[in-house]
């Protein structure tokens, strides 16, 4: 499988708050910086899911920019989504960039972060 194709999973993953498929894609040890530039881990992201207080509305990949290096690949995705977080609504283009690992022949997310952009 190629890492756009793991990437896919994971935006339809956040697009339907999809715990399982999240837990399976992201490392235990994730490290992400949020827009405001929060760190966050894989126990932070799965809470918002499964809680309801993140949901997404709307998750498209205009762009998907790969790096790879091994077993180790670099992702940078151009996104506009929208949904709410914690009850306040969200929108607008948004950029990941994602450190995916590949570890017993899977890709996880091990480091990533995101932040708006001008269109």
């Amino acid at each position: 499988m190629q890492i756009q194709e793991y990437e896919e999973r994971l935006r339809l993953a956040m697009l339907h708050s999809d715990v399982a498929e999240l837990d399976a894609l992201i490392d235990d040890d994730l490290l992400f910086v949020g827009p405001g530039g929060g760190m966050y881990t894989k126990a932070d992201d799965l809470q918002l899911h499964r809680s309801g207080s993140q949901r997404m509305l709307q998750a498209i990949w205009h762009t998907v920019e790969v790096r790879s290096y091994g077993t180790t690949c670099i992702t940078a995705v151009t996104a506009e989504l929208s949904g709410t977080l914690m009850g306040a609504p969200f929108a607008g283009r948004f950029r990941y960039l994602r450190t995916w690992v590949q570890k017993e022949g899977i890709w996880r997310v091990v480091a990533g972060s995101v932040a708006a952009v001008s269109e």
